[in-house]
């Protein structure tokens, strides 16, 4: 039997990756054998700069270059159609061309059901007697949640906490020398759990916009239609998760390593008869917690970023941005 020849044109970087990955993919095991022969190009062929039928056009263009019989395109941005509804997959079996947009899976167990939509889409545009247009759409109720969680973990908020390395290590040495003075010792014993609370959120808050302002990773639309002002408030959404998830993980990181420090440096019995109070183990826990909030402020806004890369990896429109440009240097 001919082998189909397969083309998945991929986004950069992590489609790019997933593509290489289910490129072994062939017809589940009991079904009629076919030969996929599958083909992986990596091209920034954003759909956030171009519609999807532009996109369609430059995917049938590196099908007709490369020969392939049917042609998958793979991104990481949104799809939208013309009511605004957002896109798991849109696809045309007559021109056997597809784009399938990787966020819209939700981030979990992305290999897995990746390999499940391209199997089902080169299945499907294969098939010769097939020729509608197929668009598979998320759920109204849900729908965007999914396609912003999936962009959150396609980011990978964990990989911030190198971006922030610099400040990490400044925020610890501060908490280091603020643990063991009196002064803190008598504010952390004076707050209350609500205001302690409150610092904790404050500075996180405050670093948050600060890698906002510095990296430059507020999106804004590029004119004032409803599909510009949407995709904005996507872009702006997912980025201000992604940074809180990765400075919650260097809070805790911060906390857990002045907990230890006070733990090794401190004795209650010690700091209570200075301060004529009397002081447990537990009261440890809570002046880490004073410095952590501190530090946080004191040390990570005193800093400059580690990697601005780092940081501005965080933000979908700092993606789309460079594919645009690329897309330009091509043309040129």
């Amino acid at each position: 039997m001919k082998p189909i020849h397969v083309g998945l044109v991929a986004d950069p970087a992590a489609p790019t990756q997933m593509a290489h990955r289910i490129k072994d993919l062939d017809l589940p095991k009991g079904e009629d054998r076919e030969f996929w022969d599958i083909e992986v190009v990596s091209e920034p062929f954003t759909t956030g700069s171009e519609d999807v039928h532009t996109a369609f056009a430059r995917l049938g263009d590196q099908a007709h270059q490369h020969g392939w019989d049917l042609v998958i395109g793979l991104t990481e941005l949104p799809l939208r159609d013309e009511d605004g509804r957002y896109l798991l997959i849109e696809a045309d079996a007559q021109q056997r061309t597809a784009v399938l947009s990787l966020p819209a899976l939700g981030g979990l167990r992305m290999h897995a059901r990746t390999r499940h939509a391209v199997r089902a889409l080169v299945r499907g545009m294969a098939d010769p007697t097939s020729e509608d247009e197929r668009r598979v759409q998320l759920p109204r109720l849900g729908g965007r949640s999914r396609l912003l969680a999936g962009m959150v973990l396609a980011n990978r908020p964990w990989l911030l906490v190198p971006g922030l390395k610099s400040a990490l290590v400044a925020a610890l040495a501060t908490g280091a020398v603020a643990t063991i003075n009196s002064t803190v010792w008598l504010l952390a014993g004076s707050l209350s759990w609500w205001r302690l609370m409150v610092a904790t959120i404050a500075s996180i808050a405050l670093v948050i916009a600060w890698l906002v302002v510095d990296g430059e990773l507020w999106d804004r639309p590029d004119d004032n239609s409803p599909e510009a002002r949407e995709r904005s408030r996507l872009y702006n959404i997912s980025t201000l998760v992604t940074l809180t998830a990765g400075v919650l993980i260097c809070y805790l990181a911060l906390y857990v390593v002045n907990l230890v420090w006070a733990l090794f440096v401190l004795d209650p019995s010690v700091m209570g008869g200075y301060l004529n109070a009397s002081l447990g183990y537990g009261d440890l826990f809570v002046l880490a917690w004073f410095v952590a909030s501190a530090a946080t402020v004191g040390g990570g806004l005193g800093s400059g970023l580690e990697s601005d890369e780092a940081i501005r990896a965080a933000a979908y429109s700092k993606r789309e941005e460079q594919r645009r440009n690329r897309l330009g240097r091509q043309r040129t």
